[in-house]
């Protein structure tokens, strides 16, 4: 058997980083974990062959050479996947769908030959061989979610690191929490299953062994959901990383309890912590309850974001307006409490009642749903009635983004970070670090519209903040992505 593993484009969004790549020569953030994943649980005797297209088109030549096409992918890249098993059906192509959508939306099953539906893990050894039989099923659905010991370390023989910023590994699975808002919770469960700290070793020495250096995120959805196994991993994956002469630095993300634990942030910060994302949503309590976002309440936000900074990490965090309970400065509230936070990467959206959540039973009992969200929370079109007036919440969004995203007011949010900012691992220096030094003085410098605000960063940057400069242009060439992006949001009726 021949098959063909598709991973579709993903959509122009604060995530996607599409407009930094670029200055680093790179094609896509992150790998299709999922896939290379999948590969490695099909039998070894069929060829195996994956498209990103993220990285490159698929092409004519790609079908005709299959047998089967496994496509897989999130719920914001559901056109993408739409238009992949569409070209596959004109073709004659059998496909086989999974991923984190089969879980949230019922639609795409009809363009798909077999659904497979949950986690993977059990599931395809038993597809693939109804497939050589042809025998499969329409539908697949796990019984219950795997413990991760049967997880193997995914097939890197399919990609080319160099296309990508970064690698990606996976530690854990489900959330503690129930933000009323969330499909991990549906999705992954609330019970955090974890890989032992000798299967990470494995998944490091593998991305070492291929000549990887830089950047590698664990793509958890809370990272420390399972805090007693975590605090077991923490320093086997400080002892690797020290004795490998720290090839690796590791971003990923978690819950705003982290702050809460010295222990937890010492160890990150020693096994080469230097980034993480953090759900803080809004600075508004009332708001925070309504979502059952608990673990971010009865706490001082602004101390659990200078906390972390403080052991040498980087926030990014994720922002939202649209709450029944936000007042009607809530868009001051956001902008303030980023700027206060000196959090440069803010991601800021509209609430999204995506399908399963509990958002969106609510919602549908209450009759407020117009339709089915996509996720993708930058896309201005709401899809549920709001208790504030629809145009007025857009028009405040988009306002939190012409203010935090404007050249002066980012680069000084940057420069309150970087003042306290003390990195404890510097990532080694790569070619594409200079080659994205060299592009962003020019493309920002010489050509960028905010040039003037530009230079006095870059000066900044060498002479008061030198200790930390390779974060300081890194910062610059991120703001870049996320100010063309604002400016695209925002220019949208």
């Amino acid at each position: 058997m021949k098959a063909l593993l598709v991973y579709p484009e993903f959509p122009d969004t604060y995530w996607s980083f599409k407009h930094a790549l670029p200055f680093e020569g790179k094609r896509s953030a992150y790998p299709p974990l999922g896939l290379l994943t999948i590969s490695s649980l099909l039998p070894p005797h069929w060829k195996k062959r994956l498209v990103d297209m993220n990285v490159r088109r698929l092409t004519g030549a790609d079908l005709e050479w299959a047998d089967v096409a496994l496509v897989s992918g999130m719920l914001v890249q559901k056109h993408g996947l739409a238009e992949i098993l569409t070209r596959c059906r004109q073709r004659g192509l059998r496909t086989v769908l999974g991923g984190p959508v089969t879980s949230s939306v019922q639609d795409l099953n009809v363009l798909a030959d077999h659904v497979v539906i949950g986690e993977a893990e059990e599931l395809v050894p038993t597809l693939a061989a109804e497939l050589e039989q042809g025998t499969a099923k329409p539908v697949y659905e796990a019984a219950e979610r795997p413990g991760l010991d049967k997880t193997p370390l995914p097939d890197l023989d399919l990609i080319n690191p160099k296309y990508y910023s970064a690698m990606a590994v996976q530690y854990s699975r489900g959330c503690p929490f129930n933000c009323e808002f969330c499909d991990i919770i549906k999705i992954y469960g609330r019970k955090p299953r974890t890989k032992s700290p000798e299967q990470m070793v494995a998944e490091l020495e593998q991305l070492y062994a291929r000549g990887w250096r830089g950047s590698v995120f664990i793509v958890d959805d809370n990272f420390i959901g399972n805090k007693k196994n975590v605090k077991q991993l923490l320093p086997v994956l400080a002892e690797w990383n020290e004795r490998r002469r720290y090839p690796f630095t590791f971003f990923t993300e978690a819950s705003v309890n982290l702050a809460d634990d010295a222990e937890l942030l010492r160890w990150m910060q020693k096994a080469g912590f230097t980034r993480v994302f953090l759900g803080i949503e809004t600075p508004v309590e009332a708001s925070l309850l309504e979502a059952q976002k608990y673990q971010n309440t009865k706490k001082d936000l602004l101390a659990s974001v200078r906390r972390i900074q403080g052991y040498g990490m980087e926030v990014m965090a994720g922002f939202i307006v649209g709450f029944d309970n936000d007042p009607p400065d809530v868009f001051d509230k956001q902008v303030e409490f980023i700027r206060e936070s000196g959090i440069p990467l803010a991601m800021v959206g509209l609430l999204l009642a995506l399908p399963g959540t509990q958002l969106y039973q609510r919602l549908k009992r209450e009759g407020r749903l117009l339709q089915d969200g996509l996720g993708n929370n930058m896309d201005c079109t709401l899809n549920f009635v709001p208790r504030m007036d629809a145009q007025r919440l857009i028009a405040g969004y988009k306002s939190i983004l012409q203010r935090i995203y404007h050249p002066d007011e980012y680069y000084d949010r940057v420069r309150r970070f970087l003042a306290e900012y003390r990195p404890t691992h510097h990532r080694r220096r790569s070619f594409s670090d200079y080659l994205a030094l060299a592009r962003s003085m020019v493309k920002q410098g010489v050509l960028g519209e905010a040039r003037a605000s530009y230079w006095k960063f870059f000066l900044d940057a060498a002479i008061r903040y030198r200790h930390a400069f390779d974060t300081a242009i890194t910062l610059a060439i991120m703001g870049y992505h996320f100010q063309t992006l604002t400016g695209i949001v925002c220019r949208s009726d």
